[in-house]
């Protein structure tokens, strides 16, 4: 028997049947749907006078346009006009269909990659799809997810299979222990640094290495969840211990017994010894630092205490590219990226949005006040997280520093709801993307961790957590 990789043994366990040499039908155990990418699938699935194969096997959730503010979640109501039709719409084809749906005013309801994995939705093993690119979160747990387009999004609602284009495997080593003040994102900031935009594209990445082992599962997604930046089709994580741990405390439909077999068979899936992966990255945790994007890519990023790259420097960078990028951002090459004003900060996302970025961001900002020139908002990535942040205190820490403590919801991290920079507005953000307009036409957008964007909130320009707030 040949070896395979964890990706490709996922591959051939969902495998309805080969296509082609490059092709397969790919069965999906679990199918993720917001207002955004599914209106035009279930008018195509009407057309057609098909119904949903397996409702049980869908679950939707409302999080792109609504808005955040800090109302009761009973009186959440949707004011612009065209948002407010789509989630309408989702309703309907939602309660029509007989898929479980997270609303408007649904206690749960939050962001659909923070919120599956949290109420147990997701387990290692699986095929998960939905039709947003930052579906690779879910690798963190050992499922394969990705994103899917909308007419896809039709097929897998007719059949529960998708006609999948196989990728190749690449994986990417970790080596070594995450200094102090770095984290995650930071991490994933440096290799998408390092490998381009492009880097993994066609690619199905697998993180392995002590630095991920140590990783716990919430810093796990941000790393999947990132991946994408790269150009990769899947990120995944061999389960373990860890994986194993979070899985168990939040699967609610199985008996003790049966999980117990099924976290035995979870902790087998991993990558044979000897199997070929078709190109691998090693990196040395011990040399991440806290890192900020300059640009316009996520690609575009430095460490927090280097400057921004300049092409007559010999790094390599397309001149064209990057000097688009700087006007747009509307700094000067070789400048010092630290000591940059910011008007704005944003922590929230399916990136960084979880209650362990909550509390990382209440350590920073225990005792202080957000700058007056500020204006800062934290937006948890459900009804579960905003909860528990209630209950731990983590909350009041916040709104006790000046922070605006809002609804969940994707926010501010693209601009397609109330949550939006004014043009020229500077924003330290803890999202996935720094595209042009992104958060709001002619936006500036700076990624980070939540730490640095704590950090920043404060100083009121971009700091060094691990220089301004040293004993954190």
């Amino acid at each position: 028997m040949s070896s395979s990789t964890f990706y490709q043994k996922l591959v051939d366990s969902h495998c309805v049947s080969i296509i082609d040499a490059e092709h397969v039908l790919l069965y999906a155990d679990l199918h993720i749907m917001n207002e955004y990418t599914s209106p035009q699938a279930f008018a195509g699935l009407r057309g057609k006078g098909l119904l949903v194969r397996r409702p049980r096997q869908q679950m939707g959730v409302v999080d792109h346009v609504i808005p955040t503010r800090p109302v009761p979640v009973s009186k959440r109501t949707i004011e612009i006009v065209d948002a407010a039709k789509q989630a309408t719409n989702f309703t309907r084809n939602c309660v029509e269909q007989g898929i479980h749906l997270f609303d408007v005013d649904d206690p749960v309801q939050g962001i659909e990659h923070v919120v599956a994995p949290e109420i147990g939705l997701i387990r290692p093993g699986m095929v998960v799809l939905c039709g947003d690119s930052h579906t690779t979160t879910y690798g963190a747990l050992g499922a394969l997810g990705f994103g899917i387009g909308t007419s896809e999004v039709e097929h897998v609602l007719a059949t529960q299979t998708l006609v999948y284009r196989v990728a190749k495997d690449m994986r990417i080593v970790v080596d070594g222990t995450l200094p102090a003040g770095t984290t995650s994102k930071d991490l994933v900031l440096h290799i998408i640094a390092r490998i381009g935009a492009q880097g993994a594209r066609g690619y199905a990445v697998e993180y392995a290495g002590e630095a991920i082992a140590m990783l716990s599962a919430e810093a796990r997604m941000t790393l999947c969840n990132m991946t994408v930046e790269a150009g990769a089709r899947a990120a995944l994580i061999a389960p373990d211990r860890t994986t194993l741990d979070y899985v168990r405390s939040k699967v609610r439909d199985l008996d003790a017994k049966t999980l117990d077999a099924a976290c035995n068979a979870w902790s087998q899936l991993r990558s044979d010894a000897d199997a070929h992966f078709d190109i691998e990255h090693r990196f040395d945790a011990t040399q991440v630092a806290p890192y900020v994007t300059w640009g316009t890519s996520p690609d575009q990023a430095v460490p927090v205490d280097g400057r921004i790259p300049d092409t007559a420097d010999g790094s390599g960078l397309d001149a064209a590219t990057m000097n688009k990028a700087l006007d747009y951002i509307g700094l000067p090459a070789g400048a010092p990226v630290a000591g940059t004003p910011i008007d704005r900060v944003f922590i929230g996302s399916c990136t960084n949005a979880r209650i362990e970025d909550l509390r990382e961001v209440a350590k920073v900002v225990r005792g202080r006040k957000v700058a007056s020139t500020v204006r800062a908002m934290v937006v948890p990535g459900s009804g579960m997280v905003r909860d528990q942040a209630e209950r731990e205190g983590v909350a009041q820490v916040l709104i006790d520093a000046g922070f605006e403590w809002r609804q969940p919801g994707c926010s501010m991290c693209l601009a397609m709801n109330d949550d939006v920079l004014a043009p020229g507005e500077r924003c330290a953000s803890t999202t996935n993307r720094n595209f042009e307009g992104r958060q709001g036409r002619d936006s500036k957008t700076h990624l980070m961790s939540p730490a640095m964007a704590a950090a920043a909130a404060i100083a009121g320009r971009i700091v060094d957590v691990r220089k301004e707030f040293a004993h954190v």
